[in-house]
């Protein structure tokens, strides 16, 4: 089979492909040619499945009934049964053969590749150790309660910005195509001189009207343009790189991408994961230099120094997540500060999206109505100029 391998080198995160037995066996390939292993995907695996299989439910189901006294087959397959026709019923049915056949738990859901991700495979691994199996499970539901709550955060205060944006647009866009050029062949007819913004602005209306036809297939050829060139993952990596350099804008992109770092090493650490195999499993959450960053602390971890020393080192902290992850590391704690400390992140980036909200709709707001205002402004000017001449 063969697998895509994503992995931390010198010269930074790098996309490998390669032939292997398993994934367990790329994996190792790689991390012999000297690679930090981010995360394993077999070549054409189902990834479409991870859309339409109900994790956080599943999850949630699941906990319940083995906090009800189920054992963990009798619980899947309940689950199973209750899954009629449809995705989630497939993926339990392959899960449940895993381990009729003799696998624990974590490597029947690894079999399953696309749907359960890596990181809660390996949550599983570390509790089958210690047999808190439902503690493991509870604490990824939490994570990803987390995460989801702070999406919906952003996407929710995206929304009605991105309406005023689209409804003033066709409002303009209106006014500009079909509005306009009936002014233009008005003032045609008219035979005086019209102000020069006037003029302009029904010059373009004349445009729109004799070439709209053009003017639509141009701006469909330019929208395919830009689409092709959004798919581009280089192009995408050119404009996170652009935003990561404004203060404003890179600086709550770095606390967003830390928040979820901290967060889920944290939850890796309780479940009692390793610091460096926490690491190698969440890198991939963090972009091409937070995650090159990521892999140079590390590195000094292995060698000794304090992972809170290390982190700081390669601007992995903040002042206040530097003296929370000390304590952690002092009092044996360091999961559950690191999960605190995301918190905090979440907490303060909340904060600067209610700020900017605040500020941003009543700007947007006023930007629209000051450029349909001018619109109609232009348009009614040689009327107001026309009605002078005549008093």
């Amino acid at each position: 089979m063969r697998f895509d391998v994503r992995a931390i080198g010198q010269d930074g995160v790098t996309s490998l492909s390669l032939e292997a037995a398993t994934s367990g066996d790329a994996a190792q390939q790689v991390s012999q040619q000297g690679y930090t292993v981010l995360s394993v995907r077999r070549k054409g695996a189902r990834l479409s499945w991870r859309k339409r299989f109900p994790l956080m439910l599943f999850n949630q189901e699941l906990a319940t009934l083995l906090r009800a006294g189920l054992g963990l087959v009798e619980a899947l397959q309940a689950l199973h049964d209750k899954h009629q026709g449809d995705d989630a019923r497939e993926v339990l049915a392959r899960v449940l053969q895993e381990l009729y056949r003799g696998k624990p738990f974590s490597a029947a859901l690894a079999e399953a590749a696309g749907v359960f991700p890596r990181l809660y495979v390996e949550t599983i691994r570390a509790a089958e150790r210690t047999g808190g199996i439902a503690e493991a499970i509870e604490r990824f539901v939490a994570y990803q309660a987390q995460i989801e709550k702070v999406k919906n955060k952003l996407v929710s205060a995206s929304i009605y910005p991105l309406l005023l944006v689209i409804v003033g647009s066709a409002v303009a866009l209106f006014m500009l195509v079909y509005v306009v050029p009936r002014f233009s062949a008005i003032y045609a007819d008219v035979g005086r001189e019209l102000p020069l913004l006037s003029s302009l602005l029904l010059a373009f209306g004349r445009f729109v009207g004799n070439n709209g036809w053009m003017l639509v297939a141009a701006a469909i050829a330019a929208g395919s343009a830009l689409y092709a060139l959004s798919i581009q993952r280089s192009v995408r990596e050119a404009l996170l790189r652009a935003l990561w350099r404004i203060p404003a804008i890179g600086s709550r992109m770095r606390a967003y991408q830390l928040a979820r770092f901290y967060r889920a090493t944290g939850m890796l650490l309780r479940g009692g994961v390793p610091f460096p195999r926490s690491v190698e499993m969440v890198s991939g959450l963090l972009s091409g230099v937070l995650a090159t960053h990521l892999g140079q602390a590390l590195a000094q971890v292995r060698e000794g120094r304090s992972i809170s020393d290390a982190l700081h080192r390669h601007g992995l902290t903040t002042p206040i997540a530097l003296r929370m992850l000390a304590v952690g590391e002092r009092s044996g704690n360091m999961g559950e500060m690191m999960e605190k400390a995301a918190a905090f992140f979440d907490e303060e980036l909340e904060r600067w999206v209610d700020w900017f909200v605040r500020l941003f709709e009543p700007l947007l707001m006023i930007v629209i109505g000051l450029v349909i205002g001018i619109i109609v402004l232009l348009m009614y000017l040689p009327i107001f100029d026309l009605a002078g001449t005549l008093q």
